[in-house]
């Protein structure tokens, strides 16, 4: 997907994105480095700032998990990052929240619940599956969901749960399927941002 670009203002900041998983050193630093990748190849560079964490603290410190590795390396990506776990600071200091699976928006809407401002900034990765509707993942249970439509047509049928599902108990082919569905709905989320943000 081409994108034409126009460039910010000197001194404006940069658009922060957090990718979020479990243990964060599977999923969610997959998608960082994914994204990284799409920036610099579509000139973003100068706009856009990402990482990633986990909602859990058992692989703080640790790299990426070596079929995490082969996976990229095999896709041509990229990856340099030691685990972490979100904290609420986290949710102010970025733009945009991306959850790998419910269950981590859930953990991450919990650390949201004091503060109002964080409206409209955390997602499900796959609110970007192609023809999804990102502001059907707000609730009551899920009051911090963006809910700005991405697209008007329906759910893509391949998405039923919305989740990216966790390759580390799986073998190869799981890797590569998240690979491949974090490919496109990164390429997707980075489009909406573009559009969102009118830097196209």
């Amino acid at each position: 997907m081409d994108i034409n670009i126009v460039k910010n203002s000197p001194g404006e900041g940069k658009i922060k994105v957090l990718f979020v998983c479990l243990g964060n050193i599977c999923r969610s630093p997959l998608a960082e480095a994914i994204f990284n990748k799409k920036v610099q190849e579509k000139g973003l560079t100068q706009f856009f700032e990402a990482d990633s964490a986990g909602t859990g603290d058992y692989h703080i410190g640790s790299g990426p998990d070596k079929r995490t590795l082969q996976n990229a390396e095999k896709n041509a990506v990229k990856i340099s990052h030691s685990a972490r776990q979100i904290a609420t600071p986290d949710l102010s200091r970025f733009d945009y929240v991306l959850a790998m699976d419910a269950e981590n928006m859930e953990k991450i809407n919990a650390l949201a619940e004091a503060d109002a401002q964080i409206e409209g900034k955390i997602f499900l990765m796959r609110d970007f599956e192609p023809g999804a509707h990102p502001g059907f993942t707000a609730s009551e249970e899920q009051p911090f969901t963006n809910r700005n439509s991405l697209s008007e047509s329906s759910d893509d049928p391949r998405t039923p749960d919305r989740d990216v599902p966790d390759p580390y108990y799986g073998g190869e082919d799981g890797f590569q399927e998240v690979f491949n569905i974090l490919d496109r709905t990164v390429e997707n989320f980075l489009k909406y941002v573009v559009q969102e943000r009118k830097l196209a």
